[in-house]
């Protein structure tokens, strides 16, 4: 069992590919959201608003699951499994970051009056890379 990506893992989540973020909700069971998705060193980072079903699931159970599937090669497929670390701190700027990476523009264009952004670093306890780590 690894819990650091593998090269072509992060070849693939540095490309603007959509993630899915698997969470628990408050019943228990599981709520899943496409994100835009980013690498800060070896972890995942994604981003959401104070508000949003993601933010009030990993309030309580900071556990999730994200996978990543390339649009053109549907096997070749990271999955990590962790716990999530949470900051307000830069979340402003990361999600303009993630708008430049997936539509080219400079700032965050969905931004409401108001909102306060949370960015999220996964912590791995799993990294399974369903082609092979560099194949």
């Amino acid at each position: 069992m690894t819990t650091t990506l593998s090269n072509k893992a992060r070849a693939l989540v540095e490309r603007p590919v959509i993630a899915n973020v698997a969470t628990v909700d408050s019943e228990g069971r599981p709520q899943l959201t496409p994100v835009w998705i980013d690498l800060e060193g070896n972890d995942l980072v994604f981003n959401t608003a104070k508000g949003r079903a993601k933010y009030a699931n990993l309030d309580k159970r900071p556990f999730v699951a994200v996978s990543v599937v390339d649009p053109d090669d549907p096997y070749n497929v990271v999955v990590v499994r962790g716990t999530v670390e949470p900051t307000e701190e830069g979340a402003d700027a990361h999600i303009d970051s993630l708008a430049k990476k997936y539509l080219g523009v400079e700032t965050y264009p969905m931004r409401t009056p108001g909102e306060v952004r949370v960015k999220y670093r996964v912590h791995a306890d799993n990294v399974v890379m369903q082609s092979g780590d560099d194949a």
